[in-house]
């Protein structure tokens, strides 16, 4: 069966998720974190995407970045894939495939889910029980995004930029954000949309894209989301 082609669009944030082979380690140490956001920061560029916000978890990596052109983030992703294997396979004396395969992605409504999306991905080590609050974990981009530090990899979006014109105070309001959480029910919205190459946004923003791509955007069943929860930290 043909698997299902990639919602690609130019200009709108992109959720996507990368896993290790069937979910087996792909950093080792910290100098494998370092080199991948190097090369992020690298390919990003080269290939226009913006990157917003990421999270490099021990077996898979999370990023929201908005691609200049209709193939940019999947050009960002092969090179950038096929240049940590490399690397890899050459530090670890190892041979063979990474990754579990293409990556997985959506396209997010700006205004209603790009900052949901910020915080899911910041706050992916708490809810692993890694850590009790995102900012101790070194290997994602709240520090730039909440504290202000320096990070050559991010750019923010118009989205994050609007949370206060004055740079203080729109770092306090996101940290806020971050404090608040995601319910269960924007999570599930997530996972689902991203799992499946869907798109994740309000009816009207669906029916944009469709157009857009000039193809049909189906509703599936959704389940029954889990009870309406945040994940508190310290």
């Amino acid at each position: 069966m043909p698997r299902r082609a990639r919602l690609a669009v130019a200009g709108i944030p992109w959720h996507i998720i990368q896993r290790g082979h069937n979910r087996c380690p792909c950093f080792f140490a910290a100098a494998d974190y370092g080199y991948y956001l190097h090369h992020l920061g690298k390919y990003a560029s080269k290939h226009g995407c913006l990157i917003h916000a990421y999270v490099l978890m021990t077996n898979h990596i999370h990023l929201l970045a908005t691609p200049e052109t209709t193939d940019s983030a999947s050009l960002m992703m092969k090179e950038l894939n096929q240049r940590y294997v490399q690397y890899v396979n050459r530090t670890y004396d190892r041979s063979g495939t990474l990754w579990e395969g293409r990556f997985r992605s959506c396209l997010t409504q700006t205004d209603s889910y790009a900052l949901a999306c910020y915080r899911y991905i910041e706050l992916n080590p708490v809810r692993a029980n890694i850590v009790d609050h995102p900012n101790k974990y070194h290997w994602s981009s709240y520090s730039a995004n909440a504290d202000g530090c320096s990070n050559a990899v991010i750019s923010p979006h118009s989205v994050y930029l609007a949370l206060h014109k004055n740079r203080k105070e729109r770092l306090e309001r996101y940290r806020a954000l971050v404090q608040l959480g995601i319910d269960d029910d924007t999570e599930f919205k997530i996972r689902r949309a991203t799992k499946r190459n869907r798109i994740l946004g309000n009816e009207r923003f669906i029916e944009e894209i469709s157009a857009t791509v000039s193809k049909s955007i189906g509703h599936e069943k959704r389940g029954r989301p889990r009870k309406k929860g945040t994940y508190p930290f310290s």
